[in-house]
């Protein structure tokens, strides 16, 4: 009888141990959620600083940080084409204080389709949290190319094969791959120049270092009106309001001519769900604000996109069927 006891009391301390771990195991990403944040965050930018994505990084992190009472600090790990910076954020504690600001292509698209190892899997490794804003991109050439409109430079590149350079900010970035794209298309050849990002790639064309790139109206269009460089083709769905006389690549003929910039903002996969809904709601009420948005994003040339998680992930989707399309068509192998 006393035997009988003593095994029953055993059992239930047993059970009652199991449904304590359950229960702390049920209960933990909540309390971290309410408790959250209780110290500084880390806001990686895979790119170099000067560029609009770190201006609009900085500006929301400040903004964000001065609500929450707690700083965000933005450090820039550039190289590889957003590669370096990334891992940072892989390999980060999945607790949501570890933040990565990039362009959705190429950091967990064009990466894919450009490297056959990566030191993070761009579907598991992030989780999204929210994109902040867009932008179409302007095919512009040095004022040294003697070309004023799309059809004159393909004749340009095919007289002068190999001769001309075209720059980009990374391998899988989306100058790179609409360039080899219509490279394959149009049956001409121009030599890549990879940088390091955005910044120094604009500085290269602007000094005539390579003839040919693409980038976002916010980082051009002043460069463009002041004759600095000539504007050929905007890369998107339509004509820009700061240069309204530039066609698109379906107006001009070539409408595979596409590359979007998408900002976004991710965390490290693996975060619960309660963090990245709560930096969610801070981020979509910063980007709410009218006067914050004209400021940081309009005044850039960029489009504010404060979208749910889910619709990231669907946006993320959509830009790799798409530029998976590119990359057959360019002949684009992982390397």
């Amino acid at each position: 009888m006393a035997w009988g006891f003593i095994r029953m009391v055993q059992q239930v301390q047993s059970i009652v141990a199991m449904m304590v771990l359950a229960g702390g195991s049920l209960v933990t990403p909540v309390s971290m959620a309410q408790g959250f944040p209780s110290k500084p965050i880390r806001a990686v930018v895979p790119w170099p600083p000067g560029a609009p994505l770190d201006v609009i990084a900085r500006a929301l992190s400040m903004e964000i940080g001065k609500r929450w009472g707690q700083p965000v600090v933005v450090e820039n790990r550039a190289g590889a084409a957003s590669i370096i910076g990334a891992e940072v954020v892989a390999k980060a504690a999945p607790d949501g204080y570890t933040w990565m600001v990039t362009p959705i292509n190429p950091t967990v698209v064009g990466n894919r389709f450009l490297y056959k190892s990566l030191p993070y899997d761009p579907d598991k490794s992030f989780a999204p949290v929210s994109l902040l804003a867009q932008s179409s991109q302007l095919v512009v050439v040095h004022p040294s190319v003697p070309a004023n409109n799309f059809q004159e430079l393909l004749a340009l590149i095919r007289r002068q094969a190999g001769q001309l350079n075209y720059g980009s900010f990374g391998l899988g970035s989306q100058p790179n791959m609409m360039f080899e794209l219509m490279k394959k298309r149009e049956s001409v050849d121009m030599t890549h120049v990879a940088y390091k990002g955005i910044a120094p790639m604009t500085t290269a064309i602007t000094a005539g270092e390579v003839q040919v790139t693409a980038a976002g109206v916010g980082t051009v269009a002043a460069l463009v009106k002041s004759g600095k460089l000539k504007a050929l083709l905007v890369a998107g769905p339509e004509r820009v309001p700061e240069l309204p006389s530039v066609p698109t690549g379906k107006e001009a003929g070539y409408p595979y001519m596409q590359a979007s910039a998408r900002f976004g903002l991710f965390v490290t996969g693996g975060t619960p769900d309660e963090i990245i809904q709560r930096i969610n709601r801070e981020v979509v009420q910063v980007l709410g604000n009218t006067e914050f948005t004209e400021k940081h994003l309009t005044a850039l040339g960029y489009q504010r996109v404060a979208s749910s998680p889910a619709a990231m992930v669907a946006t993320i989707r959509d830009e790799v069927a798409l530029v998976g399309e590119m990359a057959r068509a360019a002949g684009v192998k992982p390397e």
